[in-house]
């Protein structure tokens, strides 16, 4: 995600209207980022959803470690 230059274009993933938007586009509740690249932004429900996916396995793995543990007591 994007840093904090003020000079540097920004770009949102909007969730109202499903497209890459610059800064004077819907409020940021409707949209996630900022992102660097156009690129980037376009991809933001897919990035969320793949992070989603990584930390659900986490918390799986996590689990099931917690199990065994609590098997070999």
């Amino acid at each position: 995600m994007s840093g904090s230059g003020a000079d540097k274009p920004e770009f949102w993933w909007c969730l109202t209207h499903a497209r890459v938007e610059g800064a004077d586009g819907c409020p940021n509740k409707d949209r996630l980022g900022p992102y660097d690249t156009e690129a980037e932004a376009a991809r933001a429900v897919q990035s969320a959803a793949e992070r989603t996916e990584a930390w659900d396995r986490e918390d799986r793995d996590w689990a099931e470690q917690g199990s065994s543990r609590d098997q070999d007591d």
